[in-house]
């Protein structure tokens, strides 16, 4: 079982807001999986070959190709839903003061 300083601090970090009944049952819960990896670690994985994927697929790639070159930068702006200002696509602020 973890502390409660423990427990708000990963909280923190997580920047997640907890109530007092979260700490406590979060407590709990925390210190059982850092038990459980505890008990993972004994686990013999010297002869495992390493995995990291087992569904036999890849990755299917297509090369970029440029379809047409003729594109201007007028008919690039015209098909924008947002407010064109000055030949810049306007967009909203997202960073506040």
């Amino acid at each position: 079982m973890l502390s409660a300083d423990v427990v708000r601090h990963v909280a923190k970090l997580a920047r997640v807001a907890l109530s007092d009944n979260e700490v406590d049952k979060f407590s709990k819960q925390l210190g059982d999986v850092l038990d459980y990896m505890e008990i993972l670690k004994e686990v013999d994985t010297d002869n495992v070959d390493i995995t990291n994927q087992v569904t036999g697929l890849s990755n299917v790639m297509e090369e970029d190709v440029v379809a047409d070159k003729t594109v201007t930068r007028e008919e690039l702006l015209n098909c924008s839903e947002l407010a064109v200002d000055s030949n810049q696509i306007h967009v909203p602020k997202i960073i506040k003061n």
